[in-house]
C-alpha cells in the first residue's frame, strides 16, 4: 500500500538492528522516517550485554527507542535477526501498521521484506551502500546511510552544502543506467504531447530503483536533480491556489505524425 495518507495518519515500525547499524545516524535517521509518517513503533534489537552497543544505550533513552534483548546463543547475530523478523510479522498482524522502516545492512532481511510487502504495506529500508542488491530492491524504497550522515554534518556546521559534490550535467548523462531510467519513467508516465507530471516521475523511479535518490548525486531535491541532467524540457502549470506543478519532456520527443 502506498503512503498517499496525511503523514500524521501514517504509521510505521521503525525497527533496527543495532548490531548492524550506527547509533550516530538515528537522529537523522528517524528525522528521514517522519517525511513517511509518524514512528509509532521503535525497537533496536541486539544484546545489550556487550560492549559493542555501548554507544546505542543513551541513543535509546534520547529517542525513547525500546531496546528489545537477545542474547547470542550461538557465534555470530542470527538470533538477534530472528527476533526483528519475529515482532515483524506479529506486528503486521496487529493490522495497525502502515509500513515498516527495517534498519540494517544486512541481506537476511530480504525476505521479511517481500513478505511485508506481499502483504499490502510499504517497506522502507535504511542501510550503508555496501548493502546487498536483494535487500535493496526487496523493498519499496531504500535509503543509504551514508546520505544522513553527510547531511546530518552539514547541518551540524550550519551550512546549505549538499551532502556531496553535485555531479556535472556532463557527468550524470555518462551514466547510460541513469538516464535510461529517468528517460523510460517519463515516457512511461507522459501524455499524448510528451509531458510528464515530475511527481509522477519520481514515483515510477522509485517503483524501478528503491534506492535512487537525488542526494546521492550531490542534489537535495528530484527537481534541481533533473534540470542538471539536460535532458529535459520543463514547463510549470498552475493548479489550484496557486499551487504549481512540474513538468518534463524528453528532449528528443517529436510529435507522431
Amino acid at each position: 500500500m502506498a503512503l498517499t495518507k496525511r503523514l500524521d495518519s501514517i504509521h510505521l515500525a521503525v525497527l533496527i538492528d543495532a548490531d548492524n547499524a550506527q547509533s550516530s545516524v538515528v537522529d537523522a535517521l528517524l528525522a528521514e522516517v517522519a517525511k513517511y509518517g509518524t514512528a509509532s513503533v521503535k525497537r533496536a534489537y541486539g544484546d545489550w550485554t556487550t560492549p559493542h552497543l555501548n554507544k546505542w544505550k543513551e541513543v535509546l533513552n534520547e529517542y525513547a527507542i525500546q531496546p528489545i534483548q537477545q542474547f547470542r546463543y550461538t557465534t555470530g547475530k542470527n538470533a538477534t535477526d530472528a527476533a526483528l523478523i519475529i515482532d515483524a510479522m506479529d506486528l503486521l498482524h496487529t493490522g495497525k501498521l502502515d509500513g515498516f522502516c527495517i534498519v540494517s545492512s544486512d541481506s537476511d532481511f530480504t525476505r521479511l521484506a517481500t513478505r511485508l510487502r506481499e502483504s499490502g504495506v510499504t517497506v522502507i529500508g535504511f542501510g550503508q551502500k555496501k548493502t546487498p542488491s536483494p535487500f535493496v530492491t526487496a523493498c519499496d524504497r531504500f535509503v543509504y546511510t551514508e546520505i544522513l550522515e553527510a547531511g546530518q554534518q552539514a547541518d551540524d556546521e550550519e551550512t546549505q552544502r549538499p551532502p556531496r559534490t553535485k555531479r556535472t550535467a556532463q557527468e550524470l548523462r555518462s551514466d547510460t543506467k541513469l538516464v535510461h531510467l529517468l528517460r523510460t519513467a517519463a515516457e512511461s508516465v507522459a501524455d499524448d504531447d510528451g509531458w510528464a507530471s515530475l511527481a509522477r516521475v519520481g514515483s515510477h523511479v522509485a517503483q524501478q530503483s528503491p534506492s535512487f535518490d537525488a542526494r546521492n548525486y550531490g542534489y537535495a531535491k528530484l527537481l534541481p536533480f533533473i534540470q542538471a541532467t539536460d535532458l529535459f524540457e520543463f514547463d510549470e502549470r498552475l493548479h489550484g491556489a496557486g499551487h504549481t506543478q512540474h513538468f518534463i519532456r524528453d528532449k528528443r520527443w517529436k510529435p507522431n505524425h
